[in-house]
């Protein structure tokens, strides 16, 4: 256990009332599977609530709310301020300054679930323990003035008694008589999955997968964090550009509460549907490419630079050929005694030119060679004739250093 929490800050106390509802709801549902009867409307009816939840917090709570990524109409407001209820993780107005400040202090001890303390901490142990940790400052004044949020925060906790446990509770109760059903599925096991759905997002998000806009903090996009997540598993996109309505940028990417909000837009109920330009979208995303590319660049094995090679006069070079196949290309000369056996060509060829200027000939007046053998060829560089032949610039630098990534001092 030592090793899960060996980043964890300081310990004051526990925090009992999270502990009994992260606690108690998943027991309740493991009692409803060994005991209450299958009903397939129960069933039916826990799925959509659970899609109902969900998007309370990932349409609702964390991209209208903490990010104003649109502009909702009051009747949208309203069914995600109740499905944000449902799920039983605070008031929106507490959860959006808490994300806010996430963001703003990423992966630093002001943020409130920060990703170097642990998968653990990330996932549910800020949130269960006490500590001395204090959130930094984030800009709310906008739901401070928000009466909807205002009003959900000072009624919260019999809000989320009514449309957290008691309405799943009830419904297949009155409509089918499954009322413990209700009870141990539409409300405890709902909540169960809901909770650890959405603590991936700060958990599995900022530790799986890949990092396509940029690596200097731990947000991660893949696939299964998006779909343990509604969507929300694009992280590294997300932090980028956490203005975007959109957590998948790409049309295929599975993000099904990109799809809700697009959908609200077309039958009106949303407007002004942030896009970060696709241009600067491209910039990072290029950046990171060119980044990878970068390292592969330095871990392969170049050519001598053309200014550490010597340069050697006629005389030498034709005495240097007597007793190893030297010839001559585009200006430089190159030592071919290793590669005569491998020539496809066969050895004579370069055996009986050594000594000689073969340009005319590697260029295409014998065989015009490919890009692997001129890339080949560099590396057998070994000196500059002097007062060589012109060369084009082209010739000089072979084909896999025509686009050579470099960076900036």
């Amino acid at each position: 256990m030592s090793t899960y929490t060996e980043n964890f800050p300081a310990i004051t106390g526990f925090r009992w009332f999270n502990i009994a509802v992260l606690v108690s709801t998943p027991s309740i549902a493991l009692a409803g599977v060994w005991l209450v009867a299958f009903c397939s409307k129960t069933m039916w009816f826990s799925i959509l609530h659970y899609v109902f939840t969900m998007l309370g917090i990932t349409a609702g709570y964390h991209r209208l709310w903490s990010h104003r990524a649109y502009t909702a109409s009051l009747p949208l407001q309203w069914f995600l301020i109740i499905g944000g209820t449902s799920a039983v993780q605070g008031s929106c107005y507490w959860w959006a300054r808490a994300h806010r400040s996430h963001h703003r202090h990423t992966d630093t001890d002001l943020d409130p679930y920060d990703s170097k303390r642990g998968l653990l901490w990330t996932h549910i142990g800020w949130m269960i323990f006490k500590t001395n940790l204090r959130s930094g400052t984030a800009d709310i004044s906008d739901l401070k003035k928000d009466p909807l949020i205002q009003f959900q925060h000072r009624h919260y906790l019999l809000l989320t008694i009514l449309f957290g446990i008691i309405v799943p509770w009830i419904v297949p109760g009155l409509f089918w008589g499954d009322w413990w059903g209700g009870f141990c599925f539409a409300a405890a096991l709902r909540l169960t999955v809901a909770h650890h759905s959405t603590f991936c997002i700060n958990s599995i998000a900022h530790y799986l997968g890949s990092t396509p806009y940029d690596d200097r903090l731990t947000p991660r996009d893949h696939l299964l964090s998006a779909l343990l997540t509604m969507g929300e598993g694009y992280h590294n996109f997300h932090h980028q550009f956490p203005m975007d309505y959109r957590n998948a940028y790409l049309w295929y990417q599975y993000d099904p509460t990109k799809w809700f909000i697009a959908l609200c837009k077309i039958v009106g109920f949303a407007r002004n549907l942030q896009r970060f330009p696709s241009n600067e979208i491209q910039k990072g995303a290029l950046t990171m490419q060119l980044k990878a590319l970068k390292k592969t660049q330095d871990s392969v094995k170049w050519p001598a630079p053309v200014e550490e090679l010597p340069v050697v006069r006629w005389e030498t070079f034709q005495e240097e050929s007597k007793s190893r196949t030297l010839i001559l290309i585009s200006g430089f000369i190159h030592d071919v005694s290793l590669f005569i056996e491998q020539h496809p060509g066969g050895p004579y060829l370069l055996s009986k030119n050594s000594g000689h200027d073969m340009t005319a000939s590697f260029f295409g007046g014998f065989y015009a060679h490919s890009n692997a053998a001129h890339n080949l060829l560099t590396m057998m560089r070994v000196g500059i004739l002097a007062g060589g032949v012109e060369m084009p610039a082209e010739r000089a630098i072979p084909p896999s250093q025509q686009l050579y990534i470099a960076e900036r001092a």
